[in-house]
């Protein structure tokens, strides 16, 4: 598998002023001729008023965190989503602790994942987005600094950064633990992904793990089932690669997307490596994402997971992102 580009301190600096250049000079510009069709969603509980809201600005429908509940009730929203012609499309799980020493815990986080999983059945979902691990073992390399290396066979790292790594060997060994436990707990999921009929969508967000393309897509892909693919958020890796670059490795593998921003300077002092800024005002290059997204052939739907501007500013800038601009 080939390694994805890797940007070192000055190549991130450089990368982050291109961005924002690409920001200022970009005009209205024609829409490409894009062969996928994608929809627009927001997150949030799927009551009647919320669905109406949402409609009456333009976005075609939800995703719900609200996991833990009865199919009975579950199935009460999907009617009335139907009946307004909207979609419950997909159910945030969110963190697991799969690599968790308390074999209690995780052996709840799986019967958890398991309720979301029939939940989502009967919200009409078709993926249930899960983070399976996280790890708060410090020091961590910096985002730029990472170069990353794993074996093929077993998915284990075997560097982080080039030259010495024993100062990230708790970390190393925290990763490959996470990798283990996820792909053993995954693999006793399986079984109720497919009588659900609902993909185990898998995120690594925030959590310091599978932090690079090639790395995420190995883990992904080791599983070799079509009910375990990848919940791509745009925003949330662009400290580590462009997201481009992320879509192009994870290819057919994603089976959702989340929309955010990041704006990169490795000089922040908030968050390492940039902040967070609503969509189309940061680093992401929109219209190359967009370009990816369709050689993917990814019809679906887009979901934002950002707040601080209306719902017509969001679906107006969602609706710009879909165009190619």
């Amino acid at each position: 598998m080939k390694c994805p580009l890797q940007l070192d301190r000055r190549d991130f600096l450089a990368a982050s002023a291109a961005a924002g250049a690409g920001l200022l000079c970009a005009g209205p510009a024609q829409a490409a001729p894009f062969k996928t069709k994608l929809y627009k969603a927001m997150i949030d509980a799927p009551t009647e008023e919320a669905l109406k809201r949402y409609k009456d600005a333009g976005f075609h429908g939800i995703e719900t965190s609200l996991w833990n509940t009865t199919p009975d009730e579950a199935a009460e929203a999907h009617e009335t989503a139907d009946k307004l012609g909207m979609k419950i499309h997909s159910v945030l799980f969110g963190w697991a602790n799969f690599n968790s020493p308390k074999e209690a815990q995780v052996a709840q986080d799986i019967e958890n994942v398991k309720t979301a999983l029939r939940a989502s059945k009967a919200y009409g979902a078709s993926a249930l987005l899960l983070v399976p691990c996280r790890t708060g073992v410090t020091p961590i390399p910096k985002p730029w600094d990472f170069r990353i290396r794993f074996d093929e066979k077993t998915g284990h790292v075997t560097q982080v950064v080039e030259g010495d790594n024993s100062p990230y060997r708790a970390y190393i060994e925290a990763q490959n633990l996470a990798t283990d436990a996820s792909r053993k707990a995954v693999e006793q999921l399986i079984p109720v992904a497919e009588k659900t009929g609902v993909i185990i969508a898998l995120e690594n967000v925030w959590n310091n793990l599978w932090v690079k393309p090639a790395f995420f897509a190995h883990f992904v892909a080791s599983f070799k089932n079509p009910w375990v693919r990848a919940y791509f958020d745009i925003g949330n890796h662009v400290r580590y690669a462009p997201p481009e670059e992320w879509i192009r490795a994870l290819g057919k593998l994603i089976v959702k997307f989340h929309v955010k921003d990041f704006k990169l300077d490795p000089t922040h002092k908030k968050q390492q490596g940039g902040d967070w800024v609503r969509i189309r005002d940061g680093s992401v290059n929109w219209p190359a994402v967009r370009e990816e997204i369709d050689k993917t052939g990814y019809n679906g739907f887009l979901t934002i997971e950002d707040g601080g501007l209306s719902l017509a500013e969001f679906s107006k800038r969602l609706d710009l992102i879909i165009a190619g601009k």
